[in-house]
């Protein structure tokens, strides 16, 4: 396939030399409020929670982004999909419900389920288990007051040092809710309602915040109906000057079917019908969960503050797929960040540093899977994890403008599993590591920011991994996928335009990759020789008129083997290499909108490593509406898919197309009507 590395570097060259001189002649505007781009300097229309979280994440010398709950408030959001749409480089694709496949720039590129080499986060505590792993499922977007994305080694306050970064769900507090009383209810296409209700209260020197939110839908294909119910409270007490100490609580209970992946023809054709295993075998995902943390923000100083906290979390998951798979998990951690600013040499400087601990055990039972129930016991074990990250970041502002930026983490894991059935098939492995990063950071007198830095990631193979169905005896040989990165980019604000561009280079070392051994077993995984990850990013939202505005996002993804002994240089499937998006809202004075919107992958998409198969472009045209009517009550329709456009959303990877099963494709769903109203009871402005 042509490269387009070159010329995509020159876009992107010429997109940060031409937005502020355009932007210049459209002086005075105003951007928009739910923008998710972060820059310097402060959005006055922004929420102040909302604003102090972009001022904060503009501190980072790296591609990072805010999106607050206003971004998707006003449709019908469900899941990763809905949420992080317009974040450049983060690629979330839907499967069926809010099921979906994360990678950002390339992380867990062939990861036929779940999630792996991004850290999901809720107010800083994992959704990941403690060996990596980690579901999309317990996330509810309308508990998120604003959601952080961290790309790559700017995630290093959460200690971690994956290549996708850190994606982290800020709950609101009773100070930061949007309201002290909302009620919503949603109900669409495939019989899908939702309803979600939440309260927020101030009394004194404590505060709280409690929201419920319940979801069922019978689902676009066959065998895809779901449940879910999700509850979350956080209570918390201020002691002033900055101090204060908080519980968070979390529930959460999923049940979905799941209606698997189909061949291209059928995809394209017969969209609707369920992989013809699943609805023999009654495929499902069933997750109960319960998370507590207890977190403490803490000024010691003028110049220093602490955050810290405790967290525990139980999961129980019944998961019948090529077989039942029943596991109850138990994870537990602590952690605790410093956060100074000083100065060195009579010159501004800043650091944080800290310490992350986690460690989980998981008992994990299989049977064979007779029509959705248990027949004979394949698996027993128990997988024990420990985790632990030392990390520290420093700047130093050469001039009030520029600073130069310095850290890094030490990481440890361990993995024991052990074979509750075949005792001699237990094993044991330890890794660790330090991933050090440089960067700098430019900021004009306008806000305008330039930066670039360089990274170290190191991701651990977690136990689906390191013990795949199949193994006569203990781990398979797996080793740690590393890599070095680089970034440069730019953000800021000026006039009419917002913008956010970044160019990034990887290159790793045994990548993780996986690849369809059938369409009913989850897919083995193996390190890949040297590959490279490579691709831009940009963001531009355009306030043509007060009431006007369009957004604009744009990723290139390059990924590719680099002179593999079996691929060459072939293209890394899944991903592909252009995706564009684009909305043009209008908002009338009168507090009605319209917002029609394109999805828009222009070029096939790579299926098998051996590049004999691809997955075909797309455009799908969607139409956003709805009135902000008085006392706090708003109404919206989200139309989606218009021209109801037969298309391919998701694939899985396998190895050739021409020997291996391709029953790897998901179909993006057809045409679909969603409508809500939500009314807000003392909102804060």
């Amino acid at each position: 396939m042509q490269r387009h590395w070159t010329s995509a570097a020159a876009c992107g060259a010429l997109l940060i030399a031409l937005i502020p001189t355009t932007a210049a002649a459209e002086a005075g505007q105003t951007p928009s409020a739910d923008t998710v781009i972060v820059t310097a300097k402060r959005n006055p229309e922004d929420p102040p929670v909302v604003a102090a979280a972009r001022e904060r994440l503009s501190e980072t010398p790296g591609a990072v982004a805010v999106v607050s709950s206003e971004t998707y408030g006003q449709r019908y959001a469900q899941g990763l999909t809905d949420t992080l749409r317009d974040v450049p480089g983060v690629y979330a694709q839907k499967k069926w419900g809010e099921d979906s496949r994360l990678s950002i720039r390339g992380s867990g590129i062939g990861n036929s389920a779940h999630n792996r080499g991004t850290l999901l986060a809720q107010d800083g505590i994992p959704f990941n288990e403690a060996d990596g792993a980690g579901d999309f499922q317990l996330i509810d977007p309308l508990i998120a007051r604003y959601m952080e994305v961290y790309k790559g080694g700017n995630a290093l306050r959460f200690g971690g040092a994956l290549l996708g970064g850190a994606v982290n769900v800020v709950t609101p507090t009773g100070h930061t809710a949007p309201a002290d009383l909302v009620l919503r209810l949603d109900g669409g296409s495939y019989r899908t309602v939702r309803g979600h209700a939440e309260v927020a209260k101030v009394a004194g020197d404590w505060d709280l915040f409690a929201a419920a939110t319940a979801i069922s839908a019978n689902g676009w294909r066959d065998q895809s109906d779901q449940t879910a119910q999700h509850l979350s409270l956080s209570i918390g007490r201020a002691f002033g000057e900055e101090r204060d100490v908080r519980f968070i609580l979390k529930v959460g209970n999923v049940e979905q079917e799941i209606p698997g992946s189909l061949t291209l023809t059928q995809a394209l054709n017969t969209p609707t019908m369920a992989a013809p295993a699943n609805v023999a075998n009654d495929y499902a995902r069933d997750i109960r969960s319960v998370r507590g943390a207890l977190q403490s923000h803490w000024r010691l100083t003028p110049s220093t503050t602490v955050d810290a906290g405790v967290y525990a979390t139980w999961k129980d998951l019944h998961h019948p797929i090529f077989q039942v798979i029943d596991q109850e998990s138990r994870n537990w951690g602590a952690f605790v960040r410093f956060d100074t600013e000083t100065r060195i040499a009579d010159r501004k400087a800043d650091f944080f540093y800290g310490v992350s601990y986690r460690s989980g055990d998981n008992d994990a039972l299989q049977w064979v899977n007779v029509q959705g129930s248990r027949g004979a016991k394949t698996a027993q074990s128990r997988q024990n994890a420990v985790g632990a990250d030392l990390f520290a970041e420093g700047r130093f502002f050469v001039v009030d403008s520029f600073a130069l930026i310095a850290g890094g983490s030490y990481g440890y894991a361990d993995r024991e599993f052990v074979n509750q059935l075949v005792p001699a098939r237990s094993a044991t492995k330890d890794y660790d590591w330090f991933a050090p990063r440089v960067g700098v950071l430019w900021q004009g007198e306008g806000g305008e920011q330039v930066f670039a830095n360089v990274t170290r990631s190191v991701e651990p193979p977690n136990f689906s991994s390191l013990a795949q169905a199949g193994v006569a005896t203990g781990f398979i040989p797996l080793r740690p996928q590393e890599a070095w990165t680089a970034e440069v980019g730019a953000r800021g604000r000026r006039g009419a335009f917002t913008w956010d561009v970044a160019l990034y280079r990887s290159e790793l070392e045994g990548e993780l990759l996986n690849f369809t051994v059938s369409p009913t077993i989850p897919a083995a995984t193996f390190n890949a020789g040297d590959t490279i990850h490579q691709g831009l990013e940009a963001g531009l939202d355009w306030r043509l008129t007060d009431m006007l505005r369009l957004r604009q996002t744009y990723t290139y993804s390059d990924f590719r083997f680099d002179g593999d002994a079996v691929y060459g240089g072939n293209d890394l499937p899944v991903v592909p290499a252009h995706m564009y998006r684009a909305e043009l809202k209008y908002v009338s004075p009168q507090g009605w909108f319209v917002a029609p919107s394109l999805e828009w992958s222009p070029k096939d998409a790579w299926v098998d490593y051996a590049n004999t198969l691809k997955s075909p472009s797309y455009a799908v045209a969607s139409l956003g509406a709805g009135w902000a009517a008085p006392q706090g009550v708003t109404f919206f329709l989200d139309a989606r898919n218009l021209t109801n456009e037969r298309y391919v959303s998701n694939v899985g990877a396998v190895t050739d197309a021409r020997t291996a099963p391709t029953a790897v494709f998901w179909p993006g769903e057809g045409r679909s009507f969603f409508a809500g109203v939500r009314m807000a009871i003392g909102e804060r402005k």
